[in-house]
């Protein structure tokens, strides 16, 4: 995450909530949020997130999609209930044009994938309706973009081969030989 000279927020409440299963990430993003004028609160589940979302709703959001006891969607639909003003940003590993869409119908205002630095989401939640986002510097390969896809759909399948393989009519020794092999860049 680039800290040199961070831009500033100047809204009238900087509340931020950041939901976050990595540890490591949620901590660095919320220093470098803070560092542009934020007030960062973290959670690192739907269950604790949804708790605090009930206690003091958050003027900004960020909210990885895929967490250890559900989806980060949940969370945005609940954001959307008690505070219908909030701008929230959906970052996720495993993206696909389903999901962006339900994001941004339950009420997110954009859908960033990781690795997102703090530069790209102070962007995302600060954007004016107006305003287009700016094409990513270095966007993902089709390999790699195939990869993810593989890969979300072998998670999603309980990490069972064959039934992966059946889901994405490919053979199923191809399809092992895919998951063997690291992530093309």
């Amino acid at each position: 995450m680039s800290d040199a000279e961070p831009r500033q927020i100047e809204a009238a409440d900087r509340s931020l909530l950041i939901v976050d299963d990595d540890k490591a990430f949620q901590q660095r993003l919320a220093r470098a949020m803070e560092k542009r004028g934020f007030e960062a609160d973290t959670a690192d589940s739907v269950r604790e997130a949804v708790a605090k979302l009930g206690a003091a709703p958050p003027a900004f959001a960020v909210v990885d999609m895929r967490l250890e006891d559900g989806s980060g969607l949940d969370v945005i639909e609940a954001l959307r209930r008690v505070r219908p003003d909030a701008r929230a940003v959906i970052l996720t590993g495993y993206g696909n044009i389903a999901t962006a869409v339900t994001a941004v119908k339950l009420g997110a205002i954009d859908y960033l994938a990781k690795p997102a630095d703090a530069d790209d989401v102070f962007a995302a939640l600060t954007r004016q309706g107006d305003e287009k986002a700016q094409p990513p510097e270095n966007p993902m390969s089709a390999d790699r973009v195939r990869w993810e896809h593989i890969q979300r759909v072998y998670e999603l399948c309980d990490r069972n081969v064959s039934e992966t393989a059946r889901r994405l009519n490919m053979h199923r020794r191809t399809l092992q030989r895919i998951l063997a092999k690291r992530a093309p860049r």
